[in-house]
């Protein structure tokens, strides 16, 4: 029987050593092929925002026992004091599957990602009440399509995503400063949220900034919808930022199809638009910086159980240069064991986040700072 279960685990890494090897020859036609629906868009109801009053739609909120976004890598110390700052960070896609357009709230296997990713990207801003909503999340292959039912999944997840924002900032005390955070589809989400409910209304005052990270934010189509213009030094409040990773030699075309299939914020194709790049470490538009400048990547350490997944920070590794291109480089493929999700082109889309998760914290609490000294 254990004989039997060897082969079993041998032929699966086989299958997936051969579909990376396949994704690099042959990666536009074998991505849409191996991701987007096969199946007719399935209508689901629109959900108000009294929905989240429930604690279950919510994989991170302060009340909660079992917050995976309170995690921190070994050798981070646990703050002595919290910052009275709200947090509203939406998940990467965790939906993998060709079955359904949009994400069922009881998939085990998608929710149980979608924690993971809170657990690694949301905790640079523990130091704060953080509220990470569950939502009917687009399937990854919505944006690999210019198909209809792209757009329907796309503007569901939207609409769970917004009433989520809502219950958010009603349950948040009165006046109290907030943040939004969010990478790949999050972000991509979150541009239409700044647009529809901070962009020229009160509320802006109140957000000390907002991470868009994963997903591009046209400075001509998307940035001036926002309501926000883009952090132009580290110092700054009221500002967005925005990054997308890249390893050396880089091959963006698979990225800027996806990115051209949408359009921005003002309805409007961004094909060969520019976009905002933010340097991580240095909290500026724009610039260079070498690997003295990071204070710590967040190397995984995946687990078969992803609630024991953990991680260590390797300081002074991994450098970031924004590109004529828009796009952040990080030089050659750093000498980290990153794990095997290094998307085809040399793209470090998945590790956004944890590449520069040690500055990411530190730029999110100067941020606040500045902010709390102009009050």
């Amino acid at each position: 029987m254990a004989r039997k279960f060897l082969y079993v685990i041998a032929i699966l890494v086989l299958i997936v050593i051969g579909l990376f090897v396949a994704l690099r020859l042959w990666s536009e036609d074998l991505t849409e092929l191996a991701f987007v629906p096969n199946v007719e868009y399935a209508q689901k109801d629109a959900l108000g925002p009294e929905a989240w009053r429930d604690a279950g739609m919510w994989i991170a909120r302060p009340d909660m026992a079992d917050d995976p976004s309170r995690w921190l890598p070994p050798g981070v110390e646990t703050p002595k004091t919290r910052l009275k700052v709200a947090v509203f960070f939406v998940h990467p896609t965790s939906l993998v599957a060709r079955s359904a357009w949009n994400g069922d709230l009881a998939d085990a296997f998608s929710q149980d990602r979608a924690a993971l990713f809170v657990k690694g990207m949301a905790s640079p801003f523990n130091r704060a009440d953080i509220y990470a909503p569950r939502y009917r999340q687009a399937a990854i292959g919505a944006f690999l399509t210019g198909a209809p039912e792209a757009n329907r999944a796309i503007d569901l997840a939207f609409s769970d995503v917004l009433a989520a924002f809502d219950q958010f900032v009603e349950s948040v005390p009165r006046g109290r400063p907030i943040v939004v955070a969010g990478h790949s589809q999050g972000a991509f989400l979150l541009r239409r949220v700044l647009r529809d409910r901070v962009a020229g209304k009160p509320l802006a005052k109140r957000v000390i900034a907002a991470y868009v990270i994963g997903w591009p934010v046209s400075l001509a189509h998307d940035l001036p919808k926002m309501g926000l213009p883009a952090c132009a030094k580290a110092e700054q409040t009221g500002c967005v930022a925005s990054w997308l990773s890249v390893a050396d030699p880089a091959d963006t075309k698979m990225l800027l199809t996806a990115y051209g299939r949408r359009t921005g914020l003002d309805g409007q194709s961004v094909a060969a638009s520019p976009f905002l790049c933010t340097n991580p470490l240095t909290g500026g538009e724009g610039g260079s910086a070498d690997a003295a400048a990071n204070l710590g990547t967040l190397v995984p350490e995946f687990r078969p159980d992803s609630r024991a997944a953990s991680g260590t920070l390797a300081k002074a590794t991994v450098p970031a240069t924004c590109g004529p291109d828009n796009f952040l480089h990080i030089g050659p493929p750093p000498a980290l064991n990153m794990g095997p999700y290094v998307l085809p082109g040399n793209n470090y889309h998945l590790y956004d986040v944890t590449l520069f998760w040690a500055n990411l914290r530190a730029d999110f609490e100067r941020r606040v700072a500045t902010w709390q000294k102009a009050q």
